[in-house]
């Protein structure tokens, strides 16, 4: 797997040195614009943020608790349970499958793991469960740069992914499955300004919504500029220079988790996790496609409800919902990214 893994990046690093230095061996001042050639709409803003091909981070919280967790049997206990930290690794790749001026199609893998260190034995077969397996959320996801003529747009995104609490690979079921979607008409008004709106169907809040979505990224000068695809995410961004830059903002990010458990009624439940994070980053080129990243913030909990029956099902009932304390963390990692 680490050779593959090693044989990917030099194939995409080869590939992307090919390209700048083809690209340098001209200049396009000498040609004019066709006559009756369409042009297209470019998919970035001057300055904004480099587009991730892959990415690798660590991230950790500080100590929370988790209150009014069910003990279990027949008596209605509840206790609450001190989680000494969460370590995640989040890994993320996407690979341009069509990439010219009149689209631009990526597929991609996700990764991510949350393993939660209580301080002493936990009294609930719950938290017992939780303290011992690894919460993970693994998928595939595709996103579609549809460019329509100079000033119009469509972006299309699609994701599924496997999230759960799972024993081996024999654990894994179809109520571990979520599905996701974006889709956003937008105008480019000008090379520092594009704008767009659509729906999306997402689990980031922990259980299954669709809301309206709101896409704009701006630069407002050398230094300044903003991304947002809201509600999801929004940041201001200061640019040092355009291989330095710092982030301030927020995201919200989460799925919902399968998880067996014995003393309920259908020996499972789903755990709807979703986490809002107001953070600041900071992103520094190291070398050649090579860049750093780091992040500090806070995590606060949106949702943290353990629910009987998946989701999408009427009869779904609450198992439990706790109300986390929200810690401190941190995140660093190295992104591969785009020429």
């Amino acid at each position: 797997m680490h050779k593959i893994f090693t044989s990917a990046l030099l194939l995409i690093a080869t590939v992307a040195n090919a390209q700048v230095d083809t690209t340098d061996n001209f200049d396009y001042s000498k040609f004019g614009e066709p006559d009756g050639v369409k042009r297209y709409c470019t998919q970035k803003v001057l300055n904004q943020s480099p587009q991730k091909i892959i990415s690798i981070g660590f991230e950790r919280n500080s100590s929370f608790l988790m209150p009014g967790v069910p003990l279990g049997g027949m008596l209605q206990a509840y206790k609450d349970e001190n989680v000494q930290q969460v370590s995640a690794l989040k890994a993320q790749i996407n690979i341009p499958v069509i990439s010219n001026n009149k689209i631009i199609w990526q597929m991609g893998a996700n990764y991510w793991s949350s393993n939660f260190n209580f301080e002493k034995p936990a009294s609930s077969q719950f938290a017992s469960y939780l303290n011992n397996h690894t919460m993970t959320s693994a998928g595939l996801n595709t996103t579609i740069f549809k460019p329509l003529n100079e000033k119009n747009f469509l972006i299309i995104q699609a994701s599924a992914d496997i999230n759960g609490l799972f024993h081996d690979f024999s654990d894994i079921n179809k109520d571990a499955l979520t599905l996701s979607g974006t889709v956003i008409y937008g105008w480019k008004k000008s090379e520092k300004n594009m704008i767009g709106t659509g729906i999306a169907r997402t689990y980031r809040a922990g259980q299954l919504i669709h809301v309206p979505v709101l896409f704009w990224n701006k630069t407002f000068n050398d230094k300044w500029g903003m991304e947002l695809l809201l509600p999801a995410r929004g940041f201001m961004r200061y640019n040092f220079s355009t291989f330095n830059m710092l982030q301030a903002g927020f995201e919200l990010e989460g799925n919902q988790f399968w998880m067996p458990l014995s003393n309920t009624k259908n020996g499972e439940v789903f755990i709807q996790r979703g986490e809002f994070k107001p953070k600041v980053m900071w992103d520094k080129k190291v070398s050649g496609f090579v860049w750093f990243h780091a992040e500090l913030g806070m995590r606060y909990n949106w949702r943290f409800e353990v629910m009987n029956e998946y989701n999408g099902k009427k009869e779904a009932q609450r198992y439990f919902e706790s109300r986390l304390g929200n810690p401190l963390y941190f995140n660093i990692g190295f992104n591969f990214v785009s020429p």
